[in-house]
């Protein structure tokens, strides 16, 4: 199953039909042009494409995009508080573009301590991959992988915003404040990777 955040819209592609908003079997390359287009220019705010091959389906999926893979991190503390940064005025959690020749793991830990000024991040765990689409300026749309890491943190504090990055706080937050302050203003894909992580109970 493939999670894929569209402008902030659900799309989910299964192997067996799942109760969203609004269902379609896949037939063809045109049922996915179809689903994006319901989910970019109508009111449908979820929206499932399933099919018996599921591979199938996403290796056709891709076909629409031009793919950029990301890596990232949760980065806790010993006290539990995570890591955020701010950008664009939405909390968001800090990650960044994979560089050619480095795995996913040495790309989530270069961008954190480039993004918030952090040393010694310790990496421990693959999360998951998080989906979404986007078009860039020139019209080219994009699909981003971003890979998630849970990383771990009990080193002076010495975090800072890399302002030329477009980021202008970098915050720890508890529990309390991550559902009453990051949440309202935050991404659905990355309430997703931190509901996975520590919010299950």
């Amino acid at each position: 199953m493939y999670k894929v955040f569209v402008n902030e819209k659900k799309l989910l592609i299964s192997k067996n039909q799942e109760n969203l908003e609004k269902s379609i079997s896949f037939e063809s390359f045109t049922t996915l042009e179809i689903a994006l287009d319901l989910l970019e220019n109508t009111s449908t705010s979820e929206l499932n494409v399933y099919g018996e091959n599921i591979d199938e389906i996403w290796k056709e999926f891709k076909k629409l995009f031009r793919i950029i893979e990301a890596a990232g991190g949760l980065v806790s503390k010993p006290n539990g508080d995570i890591l955020f940064i701010k950008r664009l005025g939405k909390w968001d959690l800090p990650k960044g573009k994979m560089e050619k020749g480095e795995s996913r793991e040495e790309s989530a830990v270069r961008e954190i301590e480039e993004e918030t000024g952090l040393r010694e991040v310790k990496l421990k765990d693959f999360i998951n991959t998080t989906y979404h689409i986007y078009t860039e300026r020139n019209g080219d749309k994009v699909l981003k992988y971003t890979h998630w890491f849970e990383m771990y943190f009990d080193g002076k504090d010495t975090s800072k915003p890399q302002i030329e990055e477009g980021i202008t706080e970098v915050a720890w937050k508890n529990r309390n404040q991550i559902e009453n302050e990051v949440f309202p203003n935050t991404f659905k894909n990355i309430q997703l990777i931190i509901n996975e992580l520590y919010f299950k109970n």
